[in-house]
């Protein structure tokens, strides 16, 4: 029995020297406990070196997919067609499969043969002769390296490096015509400054300077291919009526290569981002489908490489670009922004100002799951990216949506329309509310209050009033005084209530004469009946009877009667 045994350096073939020693499956390992001990079991019959790393890996791609290599051909044809009749112990059935199949080869594949490779493996530098160990170790690590980048397509085809350079080159074109632009207007607009407020779009606003050069001209130019017919109408209206000065032909060549320049210039923007556009759908479909060529590009630009944003955090990638605004709101304790360069995501920027926040952070941790897929996956078609597109899609429609639902029980159910039933209710017009004068005029008001406060001062004097000592005299005339006032005040109101209705039917000038007498004399009754009370007191009132206080509160009475 032959043995294929698969190194980083190459192909060896073995030759089992015992047979029966392989019946005994759990005892096997005993065998290969020294190199002496395993030469008697197995004998190295050939060894195939590889040249390089190269046609290594070629070597074990091919029997990781179960493939017949070419160097490994080669090496079944050389060696072990010659014992054709004997069998052949390799590790992969599928590749026992493809060999018996391609070069007529009986192989064999069972626990024993595992056994016995797993002793070749640990006995290899005594069984493999002309190889140091250390060529061994550093053939090995370079064939893992290679290995590993290959499992996860890390190809040099696929380089980002280019949609780097032209993202930076497309954003330095923007700015470098924004510039050339707005020169062009200015300088022209000296010359024929209508045409600048008539043609809004940049490109055709040069176009159309480039083939009218001077403004004379514009009658006999034809600007179909450039404008539409209303917009070329008003440009010749114009024409006529412009208030720009007069220029030279030096300066209307120089303002025509400026204008050449911007076309160019555009042309090769709109190429460039094709070209963009078309990396970007080979190296990052599934990238480029959730959030667009542009900031797909941007991301990649700012972390670097496609590899390094790969490695970044959901969180990182939502906030990628905010980076200043990140480390200000972390010095002066405030909110954190919620997106950076993912903003500019259609996604994010269909949705209301109140989501944004929310589909930022699940379009970010969708977005870094597509970045990985991308960057680390086999596929490159971009199904992936076109799923989680759709489930974010339903998200904002919930999102949206969530003001419509039921704050209570599931919150699943939609709002729901109770059954209309119809109710006739009979109103009554209140005619109230048309008028915006009170009821009440405020003359009455006022005078009503001012009989309130009358009528409650002598109820709070009485007590005061009730004096053994004080003559007769003082309390008569006193309580005259209190008689006459709520007297004359009930008279006023009756003679105001007669005056009312009597003021509609008569002029207004006849009644106020007498009502103008009686206050007069009124007045001058108090005044005499005052000043009688005052020499009374002065007469009457002596020293031992009455004390200074009880001048004082007298005093302030005839003030209060005064008032009135």
């Amino acid at each position: 029995m032959l043995v294929l045994f698969e190194t980083a350096a190459g192909y060896a073939i073995f030759k089992v020297l015992d047979e029966q020693k392989l019946q005994q499956v759990d005892n096997l390992w005993k065998e290969f406990e020294t190199p002496e001990k395993a030469n008697k079991v197995v004998k190295l019959k050939y060894f195939e070196k590889f040249q390089d790393t190269t046609e290594a890996l070629a070597a074990a791609t091919a029997l990781v997919e179960g493939k017949l290599g070419k160097s490994l051909k080669k090496v079944l044809k050389k060696v072990v067609a010659k014992d054709a009749h004997e069998q052949l112990a390799i590790t992969d059935a599928k590749l026992g499969g493809v060999i018996k199949e391609k070069l007529n080869l009986s192989c064999v594949h069972s626990p024993a043969v595992a056994e016995l490779m797993r002793g070749i493996r640990n006995q290899m530098e005594g069984l493999i002769t002309g190889l140091p160990p250390r060529e061994i170790s550093a053939m090995s690590l370079g064939l893992a390296h290679s290995l590993s980048r290959y499992k996860l397509k890390f190809s040099p085809d696929k380089v980002d490096t280019m949609i780097v350079q032209a993202i930076s080159l497309l954003d330095d074109l923007d700015k470098e015509l924004n510039n050339y632009i707005m020169r062009c207007r200015e300088w022209y607009g000296w010359h024929f400054p209508e045409l600048g407020k008539i043609i809004t779009d940049n490109l055709a606003y040069c176009k159309t300077v480039r083939k009218i050069g001077d403004r004379t001209n514009v009658a006999i130019t034809d600007l179909s291919d450039v404008l539409p017919e209303e917009t070329e109408a008003e440009v010749k209206l114009a024409v006529e009526i412009s208030m720009g000065t007069e220029v030279s032909e030096e300066d209307i060549t120089n303002i025509m290569h400026l204008c050449d320049q911007v076309i160019e210039i555009s042309e090769y923007r709109t190429q460039l981002y094709d070209y963009l556009k078309n990396r970007m759908m080979a190296i990052a479909p599934n990238l480029t489908v959730m959030v667009g060529e542009l900031v797909g590009a941007r991301l990649i630009s700012h972390a670097g490489s496609l590899l390094n944003l790969a490695k970044h955090p959901a969180s990182t990638v939502q906030i990628l670009g905010a980076e200043k605004a990140l480390f200000r709101a972390l010095k002066t304790r405030r909110d954190t922004p919620k997106y950076g360069l993912i903003y500019h995501a259609s996604l994010v920027g269909q949705t209301t100002a109140k989501n944004k926040g929310k589909i930022s952070r699940t379009l970010a941790a969708k977005t870094a799951l597509a970045i990985r897929y991308d960057a680390l996956g086999e596929d490159t078609n971009a199904e992936m990216g076109l799923e989680n597109r759709a489930k974010l899609e339903v998200r904002l429609r919930q999102l949206e949506e969530k003001g419509i639902r039921r704050i209570s029980g599931s919150g699943k159910a939609l709002a729901r329309a109770d059954k209309y039933q119809h109710k006739s209710d009979v109103k009554v017009y209140d005619p109230s509310g048309d008028s915006t004068l009170p009821s009440v005029s405020k003359k009455r008001k006022i005078e009503e209050v001012e009989e309130a406060e009358e009528e409650d001062r002598p109820v709070e004097a009485k007590p005061k009033k009730i004096k053994k000592e004080a003559p007769t005299e003082e309390t008569e005339a006193a309580a005259e005084a209190q008689t006459e006032t709520p007297k004359k005040k009930k008279k006023k109101k009756k003679h105001q209530q007669e005056e009312e209705p009597a003021a509609e039917e008569e002029p207004a000038v006849k009644e106020e004469e007498p009502a103008v007498e009686e206050t007069t004399e009124k007045k001058k009754k108090k005044k005499e009946k005052k000043r009688a009370a005052e020499e009374e007191l002065e007469a009457t009132v002596s020293p031992t009877e009455e004390t200074t206080e009880k001048k004082k509160k007298k005093k302030k009475k005839v003030k209060e009667e005064e008032d009135e």
